[in-house]
């Protein structure tokens, strides 16, 4: 009875989350209906008063957290953040989301384990889990972009050896590229339509994707644009070089395998082990969670998994 109870909170906690998640994060339905919502608000027949006030508060919401818990540095840098990442939230935005998280978990942990301990800790995970689903995003943006780096190279290279300039082969790249390629590019190009230079600009997207081997191609081009030469030649060895480093990534990404699995077994073996205990006789592991010695063994074994699973990727992570 008490398993079935804990599977039905967490699937209504899980429930909940997920409603959260979409009004934030998915992007194009919610811009959908805040584009609908401005276009009633220009008819006053569509909108009634109470839906206008909502509008209203959420707005004023936003103003308030905006201005009573970022600073504008820090507003600046979750911007930076959350602009590498593709997602379109603001950074307001992010941290309501941060502390509806935290502050779920932490109900969550309290009605499951009765423990301030605990609750604690799903409290530090709750408002660490949207930084950690930006920083994986990002990862994923920055791999995929890497990923079609060379086509565009080549795109490039191609353009001017048919006689067009640099920002005419871009133009071309967003043509023919997809996101977030095609994205970062339509934002330089829309820069240098607004009077910034060109040096100014590659340094800004450099900013926005950090990428080794971005940074191949813009030193390249940033030195071909003071000592001139031919910019095709050099594209020409960058892309050979991204294709070695490539075969290398893949080449390590094969031999660490084993490595990475292990990791991921030590890691999950402990909190499968521990459900299944729990899901035949609770009361034998429950012991654990209630007994002074016994949160003192978890903490000790979580520890020791912790820097396990650190070592492990040390020894697994090889820079090329």
């Amino acid at each position: 009875m008490i398993w079935m109870l804990t599977v039905m909170v967490l699937l209504t906690a899980l429930l909940l989350f997920s409603a959260i998640f979409q009004s934030l994060f998915h992007s194009d339905r919610r811009m959908n209906r805040r584009m609908k919502k401005i276009l009633e608000l220009g008819d006053k027949k569509k909108l009634g008063k109470r839906k206008f006030n909502l509008l209203i508060q959420m707005q004023v919401y936003r103003r308030q957290v905006k201005e009573k818990m970022l600073t504008k540095q820090k507003s600046e840098q979750l911007e930076q953040m959350i602009t590498r990442s593709g997602v379109a939230i603001a950074p307001e935005e992010y941290l309501m989301f941060q502390w509806i998280a935290a502050l779920l978990l932490l109900a969550l942990m309290l009605l499951i384990t009765s423990n301030l301990g605990f609750a604690l800790i799903g409290f530090v995970m709750g408002y660490l889990s949207p930084r950690f689903w930006i920083k994986k995003k990002t990862r994923e943006r920055i791999k995929k972009f890497n990923d079609g780096l060379e086509d565009m190279i080549m795109t490039v290279i191609g353009s001017l050896r048919a006689g067009f300039s640099f920002a005419q082969a871009l133009k071309t790249v967003v043509d023919e590229s997809e996101a977030p390629i095609k994205d970062e590019i339509e934002i330089l190009l829309k820069e240098m339509q607004y009077g910034t230079s060109m040096e100014e600009a590659l340094e800004h997207l450099k900013v926005r994707m950090p990428s080794e081997d971005l940074d191949l191609l813009v030193q390249a081009v940033l030195i071909q644009r003071q000592v001139g030469g031919n910019l095709a030649v050099v594209l020409d060895t960058i892309v050979r070089t991204i294709r070695d480093r490539n075969k290398i990534h893949r080449q390590i990404k094969t031999l660490t395998a084993q490595g990475r699995m292990s990791g991921w077994v030590i890691g999950l073996l402990p909190f499968g082990l521990s459900v299944i205990l729990y899901l035949i006789q609770p009361s034998y592991i429950g012991t654990l969670f209630t007994h002074p010695i016994g949160l003192m063994l978890v903490g000790g074994a979580g520890v020791s998994m912790l820097i396990g699973l650190f070592l492990i990727r040390k020894m697994t992570t090889i820079e090329v």
